[in-house]
């Protein structure tokens, strides 16, 4: 099966190896891109786990695996990555299909390393939308304002 996080590579040699602790990220972007893989493969525990500790909450778990569990995740889209030794920003936005619509969350993510590993602290959301002439976000091909296949998609 091919990564949900939109790399060509398959999900267990690519996110899930990171989700299952087989391997840690290497980079903030590689850590963003597992986070993405956790909410669309519905992996809560991961989510809480790769999050710094300050801000990681277990009671959190059944809202993440509800919100989850409820969308469809469409595609990622990484649009700045900047790495220092011990922290990093991702810029993204991570489109989703939900109450017959899709959804922009567009986000700066701030992520530090604690002793080796990188773990996400908090993000800063963006007011974001589809543009008319972007590319639909639900795969068709078509441009987002002539798309009504992701009206359709469940």
């Amino acid at each position: 099966m091919r990564c949900y996080c939109g790399l060509e590579k398959d999900f267990e040699e690519c996110c899930g190896a990171i989700i299952s602790g087989k391997k840690n990220a290497a980079t903030v972007e590689e850590l963003m891109r597992s986070r993405y893989s956790a909410y669309a493969s519905a992996n809560a525990e991961y989510l809480v786990k790769s999050t710094t500790k300050e801000n990681s909450f277990i009671e959190d778990i059944p809202l993440i695996l509800e919100f989850s569990k409820n969308v469809v995740w469409l595609k990622l889209d990484i649009l700045h990555v900047e790495q220092k030794e011990d922290s990093g920003i991702v810029e993204f936005r991570a489109f989703y299909f939900e109450n017959g619509e899709i959804v922009v969350l567009h986000e700066r993510s701030n992520f530090v390393k604690n002793e080796g590993v990188w773990k996400y602290d908090k993000g800063e959301f963006i007011n974001s939308k589809i543009e008319r002439n972007e590319p639909c976000p639900c795969g068709s091909g078509k441009k987002y304002k002539k798309c009504k296949e992701h009206l359709t998609a469940s």
